[in-house]
Order: C-alpha cells, then structure tokens, then sequence
C-alpha cells in the first residue's frame, strides 16, 4: 500500500515522503497514529504542489541571503568601546554589540547567532568576522572596535 507521510517515521521516511508500505503496517500503526494518508492521486497531486512552494520559497531565501551578502561585503562597521592603555578594552565586544552597530549606522539587521563570532573581542582594531546568512552563503563582515570618547 502506498501512504503519504504526515510526520517522520523512523526507517520509513521523512515529511512528505511518498512510502510503500505493509498494508497491515499502514492500516494498524501509521494511519490509526495519523503518521501517514493513504497516497490518492489528489494527495499525490496536493504533495507535489507542497514541495514545489517549498522549493521556491528556498529558492527565495538564498537569493534575498546573497544580496544581503553582497551588500556586507562592502560595509565597514565601527564599533566603539571604553579603552585603556595599549587598546585593551574595558569588558568585551560579542555579536550583539556588531549587530547593534550594524543595524544603527545601516539600518540592517541581522540574527546575532549569525555572527560567527568564537570569542568575545578585548582589543581595539580591524576584524574579519565570517556571518552565515544562509547555509550556503557566507560572508566576511568588517568591523572596527574604536575607543570611546
């Protein structure tokens, strides 16, 4: 019997996924679970058209992800921070702290946990921070931590 899946089933398949299985299987476990539906023509139809939205709405997060990375590239963000003798910061700058800058002079923002940052900066200077907009688009922001005046 072909079934549709409604949710993962281990050693079956995932979402969405078209399955031969059991009769007995679909008629006793998956549907009474309501894990699966049984594959109609309408249903195969309908799932087909899911993956296709799903597919272009992919489609158009990696595509608004490379622009915004296009965008990045080009732009220097300042950072300001206390500073003491030999540029040594008082406390740290995180993720938080460049989004923040980001957002106030360019008025993009971004998820801070985006900001591969791997730890805190504490001394003034230029950095190359990598920022993962989408799994497949990766960028290098620029920063540059300023004393404060």
């Amino acid at each position: 019997m072909k079934v549709v899946l409604l949710e993962d089933v281990k050693n079956l398949g995932r979402k969405g996924d078209l399955a031969q299985v059991a009769e007995g299987h679909a008629r006793n476990y998956l549907l009474p679970r309501k894990l699966a539906v049984e594959a109609t023509e309408g249903k195969i139809k309908q799932l087909a058209e899911l993956q296709e939205a799903a597919a272009r709405k992919k489609q158009r997060e990696e595509s608004a992800a490379r622009d915004l990375a296009v965008r990045l590239e080009s732009i220097l963000v300042k950072v300001y921070s206390k500073a003491g003798e030999g540029g040594k910061l008082f406390g740290s700058i995180g993720s938080k702290d460049v989004v923040d800058a980001l957002v106030k002079d360019y008025g993009i923002e971004i998820d801070k946990k985006k900001v591969m940052l791997k730890e805190p900066i504490k001394k003034l200077g230029f950095y190359s921070l990598p920022v993962k907009l989408y799994p497949s688009v990766q960028v290098k922001l620029s920063v540059n931590v300023l004393a404060d005046q």
